[in-house]
């Protein structure tokens, strides 16, 4: 998430900078900070971003959820988290899902595949 991408959420959210470090558990210098581009945003402070701008769309949420969306094969969901959670709208948001069939090591590759992503992009 680079700094226009977290101050365009926060806009979206209706948040003040302040009210965003409180939300976010930050201080608002690391708030300032990442809107400047000074420092880059961590990926629990995305995770948590990205998570609260889903709760707030919650009205455009997906009708299917990502398994039919993304066709897995029933072995794939079954070892799936987002199956096992039955969360197919937030499968971007659980570390470990089986996105194009292998678990991702880390947030950073998750990640990258998530934002090519459709269930991912309703976000967006």
């Amino acid at each position: 998430m680079d700094s226009k991408e977290f101050t365009h959420f926060r806009k979206f959210l209706g948040k003040t900078q302040r009210q965003m470090a409180q939300l976010l558990g930050n201080s608002l210098k690391a708030i300032h900070s990442y809107e400047q581009g000074w420092r880059s945003v961590p990926a629990y402070v995305e995770r948590q971003m990205f998570f609260l701008v889903s709760r707030k769309r919650k009205n455009n949420k997906l009708k299917k959820p990502c398994w039919i969306i993304k066709n897995c094969p029933l072995d794939q969901r079954e070892t799936c988290p987002a199956w096992e959670f039955k969360a197919g709208d937030l499968c971007w948001f659980i570390n470990g899902t089986n996105c194009e069939g292998t678990a991702h090591q880390n947030w950073k590759e998750k990640m990258k595949v998530c934002r090519s992503c459709e269930v991912f992009s309703y976000l967006l």
